[in-house]
Protein backbone atom coordinates (compact mmCIF):
# COMPACT_ATOMS: atom_id res chain seq x y z
CA UNK A 1 0.00 0.00 0.00
CA UNK A 2 1.12 3.45 -0.78
CA UNK A 3 2.39 5.60 2.12
CA UNK A 4 1.60 9.01 2.62
CA UNK A 5 5.62 9.59 4.39
CA UNK A 6 6.02 12.95 1.59
CA UNK A 7 3.24 14.24 2.99
CA UNK A 8 4.19 14.47 6.50
CA UNK A 9 6.63 17.37 6.06
CA UNK A 10 9.26 18.24 8.20
CA UNK A 11 7.43 16.92 11.29
CA UNK A 12 8.28 13.08 10.85
CA UNK A 13 11.32 10.93 11.52
CA UNK A 14 11.31 7.89 9.07
CA UNK A 15 7.38 8.93 9.02
CA UNK A 16 7.69 8.25 13.01
CA UNK A 17 6.29 11.52 14.82
CA UNK A 18 7.04 12.96 18.42
CA UNK A 19 5.27 16.28 19.13
CA UNK A 20 5.88 17.67 22.35
CA UNK A 21 2.64 19.16 23.34
CA UNK A 22 1.69 22.31 25.77
CA UNK A 23 -1.61 23.66 24.33
CA UNK A 24 -2.58 22.81 27.71
CA UNK A 25 -2.60 26.21 28.95
CA UNK A 26 -5.53 26.94 27.22
CA UNK A 27 -7.04 23.80 26.73
CA UNK A 28 -6.91 22.75 30.90
CA UNK A 29 -5.92 25.98 33.16
CA UNK A 30 -3.00 26.43 34.96
CA UNK A 31 -4.07 23.10 37.49
CA UNK A 32 -1.74 21.12 34.66
CA UNK A 33 1.65 22.91 35.61
CA UNK A 34 3.58 23.31 39.52
CA UNK A 35 5.96 26.61 40.31
CA UNK A 36 8.39 24.97 37.88
CA UNK A 37 6.68 24.02 34.21
CA UNK A 38 4.25 27.24 34.54
CA UNK A 39 7.13 28.99 32.98
CA UNK A 40 7.10 28.07 29.10
CA UNK A 41 10.73 28.46 29.05
CA UNK A 42 11.36 25.52 31.19
CA UNK A 43 9.00 23.60 28.47
CA UNK A 44 10.08 24.93 25.50
CA UNK A 45 13.84 23.74 26.59
CA UNK A 46 12.70 19.96 27.01
CA UNK A 47 11.38 20.59 23.04
CA UNK A 48 14.56 21.79 22.62
CA UNK A 49 16.87 19.20 24.06
CA UNK A 50 15.23 16.22 23.74
CA UNK A 51 15.34 15.59 19.83
CA UNK A 52 11.47 15.55 19.18
CA UNK A 53 10.26 15.89 15.98
CA UNK A 54 7.74 18.85 16.79
CA UNK A 55 6.59 21.19 19.29
CA UNK A 56 2.86 21.76 19.52
CA UNK A 57 1.55 25.40 21.09
CA UNK A 58 -0.72 27.82 20.73
CA UNK A 59 -0.01 31.29 18.98
CA UNK A 60 0.80 33.25 21.94
CA UNK A 61 3.60 30.95 23.21
CA UNK A 62 5.23 31.17 19.96
CA UNK A 63 5.31 34.77 19.43
CA UNK A 64 6.10 35.90 23.23
CA UNK A 65 9.12 32.45 23.18
CA UNK A 66 10.07 32.45 19.62
CA UNK A 67 14.36 32.54 20.52
CA UNK A 68 13.61 29.59 22.76
CA UNK A 69 12.64 27.33 19.86
CA UNK A 70 12.73 28.19 16.57
CA UNK A 71 15.63 26.60 15.07
CA UNK A 72 15.49 24.07 17.44
CA UNK A 73 12.59 22.03 16.93
CA UNK A 74 10.00 22.03 14.38
CA UNK A 75 6.87 24.16 15.12
CA UNK A 76 3.11 22.80 15.24
CA UNK A 77 0.93 25.70 15.56
CA UNK A 78 -2.47 25.09 17.11
CA UNK A 79 -5.00 27.39 15.21
CA UNK A 80 -7.79 26.66 17.05
CA UNK A 81 -8.59 26.74 20.85
CA UNK A 82 -10.68 26.30 23.95
CA UNK A 83 -10.98 26.53 27.90
CA UNK A 84 -12.53 23.22 29.84
CA UNK A 85 -15.10 25.70 31.23
CA UNK A 86 -17.84 24.91 28.61
CA UNK A 87 -19.88 22.33 29.06
CA UNK A 88 -18.80 19.07 27.32
CA UNK A 89 -22.51 19.09 25.57
CA UNK A 90 -21.87 22.39 23.72
CA UNK A 91 -17.90 21.89 22.84
CA UNK A 92 -16.75 24.46 20.14
CA UNK A 93 -12.89 25.15 19.48
CA UNK A 94 -12.91 28.17 17.95
CA UNK A 95 -9.95 29.86 15.31
CA UNK A 96 -7.61 31.55 16.88
CA UNK A 97 -5.12 32.16 14.73
CA UNK A 98 -4.93 32.20 10.88
CA UNK A 99 -3.04 30.44 8.43
CA UNK A 100 -0.74 33.30 7.06
CA UNK A 101 0.19 34.05 10.87
CA UNK A 102 1.01 30.62 11.50
CA UNK A 103 3.34 31.40 8.36
CA UNK A 104 4.80 34.23 9.47
CA UNK A 105 5.81 32.22 12.59
CA UNK A 106 7.51 29.65 10.57
CA UNK A 107 5.26 27.15 11.59
CA UNK A 108 6.26 23.34 10.06
CA UNK A 109 2.63 21.94 10.30
CA UNK A 110 -1.02 23.14 11.21
CA UNK A 111 -2.62 21.59 14.43
CA UNK A 112 -6.61 22.10 14.64
CA UNK A 113 -8.86 19.86 17.13
CA UNK A 114 -12.43 18.78 16.23
CA UNK A 115 -14.77 17.65 18.26
CA UNK A 116 -16.52 14.74 16.43
CA UNK A 117 -20.12 14.32 17.50
CA UNK A 118 -20.98 18.20 19.04
CA UNK A 119 -23.88 19.94 17.89
CA UNK A 120 -21.02 22.22 16.92
CA UNK A 121 -19.14 19.93 14.89
CA UNK A 122 -20.33 21.41 11.50
CA UNK A 123 -18.47 24.49 12.30
CA UNK A 124 -15.39 23.19 13.23
CA UNK A 125 -15.70 21.14 9.89
CA UNK A 126 -16.32 24.31 7.34
CA UNK A 127 -13.06 26.06 9.63
CA UNK A 128 -10.67 22.86 8.96
CA UNK A 129 -11.78 22.72 5.49
CA UNK A 130 -10.58 26.27 4.82
CA UNK A 131 -7.40 25.59 6.58
CA UNK A 132 -6.47 22.37 4.23
CA UNK A 133 -7.14 24.15 1.23
CA UNK A 134 -4.08 26.83 2.47
CA UNK A 135 -2.12 24.42 3.83
CA UNK A 136 -1.71 22.88 0.53
CA UNK A 137 -0.81 26.15 -1.14
CA UNK A 138 2.14 26.51 1.06
CA UNK A 139 3.09 22.44 1.49
CA UNK A 140 2.31 22.01 4.93
CA UNK A 141 0.92 19.06 6.65
CA UNK A 142 -2.29 19.31 9.04
CA UNK A 143 -2.51 17.59 12.14
CA UNK A 144 -6.19 16.99 13.65
CA UNK A 145 -6.59 16.44 17.26
CA UNK A 146 -9.79 14.14 16.79
CA UNK A 147 -12.18 14.18 20.15
CA UNK A 148 -15.22 12.51 20.25
CA UNK A 149 -17.33 14.96 22.46
CA UNK A 150 -20.81 16.10 23.03
CA UNK A 151 -24.00 14.86 24.26
CA UNK A 152 -24.91 12.15 21.92
CA UNK A 153 -21.21 10.61 22.11
CA UNK A 154 -21.86 7.45 25.08
CA UNK A 155 -18.31 6.87 25.22
CA UNK A 156 -15.69 9.00 24.28
CA UNK A 157 -12.67 6.35 24.42
CA UNK A 158 -14.41 3.19 23.11
CA UNK A 159 -13.15 2.08 19.81
CA UNK A 160 -16.12 2.79 17.66
CA UNK A 161 -15.94 6.27 19.01
CA UNK A 162 -12.21 6.69 18.39
CA UNK A 163 -12.17 5.10 15.13
CA UNK A 164 -14.94 7.17 14.12
CA UNK A 165 -13.41 10.34 14.88
CA UNK A 166 -9.81 8.89 13.30
CA UNK A 167 -11.90 8.36 10.15
CA UNK A 168 -13.23 11.92 10.14
CA UNK A 169 -9.40 13.26 10.33
CA UNK A 170 -8.62 11.12 6.94
CA UNK A 171 -12.11 12.04 5.12
CA UNK A 172 -11.81 15.63 6.10
CA UNK A 173 -7.87 15.28 4.27
CA UNK A 174 -5.79 15.41 7.61
CA UNK A 175 -2.30 14.45 7.40
CA UNK A 176 -1.91 13.03 10.74
CA UNK A 177 -4.75 12.44 13.26
CA UNK A 178 -4.17 12.32 17.08
CA UNK A 179 -7.10 10.73 18.96
CA UNK A 180 -6.71 9.19 22.59
CA UNK A 181 -5.94 5.47 22.68
CA UNK A 182 -8.15 3.06 23.43
CA UNK A 183 -6.31 0.88 25.89
CA UNK A 184 -5.39 -2.37 24.43
CA UNK A 185 -3.64 -2.91 21.29
CA UNK A 186 -6.50 -4.87 19.23
CA UNK A 187 -8.78 -2.06 19.61
CA UNK A 188 -6.11 0.33 18.42
CA UNK A 189 -5.41 -1.64 15.23
CA UNK A 190 -8.88 -0.94 14.01
CA UNK A 191 -8.34 2.52 15.11
CA UNK A 192 -5.53 2.91 12.49
CA UNK A 193 -7.13 0.86 10.09
CA UNK A 194 -10.20 3.27 10.14
CA UNK A 195 -7.43 6.23 9.54
CA UNK A 196 -6.19 4.89 6.34
CA UNK A 197 -3.41 6.56 4.96
CA UNK A 198 -3.89 8.89 7.79
CA UNK A 199 -1.27 8.63 10.35
CA UNK A 200 -2.39 7.99 13.90
CA UNK A 201 -0.76 9.39 16.75
CA UNK A 202 -1.81 9.09 19.95
CA UNK A 203 -2.64 11.36 23.25
CA UNK A 204 -0.09 11.13 26.10
CA UNK A 205 -2.85 11.71 28.70
CA UNK A 206 -2.40 12.37 32.20
CA UNK A 207 0.53 11.36 34.03
CA UNK A 208 1.49 8.31 34.70
CA UNK A 209 4.43 6.30 36.12
CA UNK A 210 6.70 5.66 33.68
CA UNK A 211 6.51 2.01 33.85
CA UNK A 212 2.83 2.21 32.78
CA UNK A 213 3.81 5.02 30.03
CA UNK A 214 6.27 3.37 28.54
CA UNK A 215 3.81 0.25 28.23
CA UNK A 216 1.60 2.59 26.38
CA UNK A 217 4.00 3.76 24.03
CA UNK A 218 4.52 0.54 23.15
CA UNK A 219 1.24 -0.50 23.04
CA UNK A 220 0.37 2.38 20.36
CA UNK A 221 3.37 1.18 18.37
CA UNK A 222 2.95 -2.38 18.25
CA UNK A 223 -0.78 -1.35 16.70
CA UNK A 224 0.99 0.49 13.74
CA UNK A 225 0.46 3.52 15.20
CA UNK A 226 3.04 6.37 14.02
CA UNK A 227 4.16 8.16 17.13
CA UNK A 228 2.92 9.95 20.42
CA UNK A 229 1.97 13.81 20.87
CA UNK A 230 3.12 13.79 24.79
CA UNK A 231 3.24 16.61 27.10
CA UNK A 232 2.15 15.89 31.14
CA UNK A 233 4.66 12.78 30.98
CA UNK A 234 7.44 14.42 30.23
CA UNK A 235 7.21 18.11 31.41
CA UNK A 236 5.75 16.81 34.49
CA UNK A 237 8.27 13.98 35.51
CA UNK A 238 11.40 14.47 37.49
CA UNK A 239 13.59 13.80 34.53
CA UNK A 240 12.01 15.09 31.62
CA UNK A 241 14.91 14.43 29.40
CA UNK A 242 15.91 10.85 30.56
CA UNK A 243 11.85 9.73 29.90
CA UNK A 244 11.96 11.76 26.66
CA UNK A 245 15.00 9.27 25.41
CA UNK A 246 13.39 6.04 26.40
CA UNK A 247 10.13 6.90 24.51
CA UNK A 248 12.48 7.96 21.67
CA UNK A 249 13.77 4.42 22.31
CA UNK A 250 10.51 3.03 21.38
CA UNK A 251 9.16 5.81 18.67
CA UNK A 252 12.17 6.63 16.82
CA UNK A 253 14.29 3.42 16.57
Amino acid sequence: MKDNNTHLGKIARNGRVLVLAMDQGLEHGPRDFNSKNIDPEYVLDIAAKGGFTGLAIQKGIARHYKECYSGKVRLVLKLNGRTNMVPKDDCYSSQIASVKEAVALGVDALGYTIYVGSPREAEMFHDFGKIVAEAADYGLPTVVWAYPRGKHVPEEKSVEMVSYSARVALELGADIVKVNYTGNVDGFKKVVAAAGRCKVISAGGSKQSDADFLAKVKEVMAAGGAGLAVGRNVWQNDNPIKITEEIKKIVLK
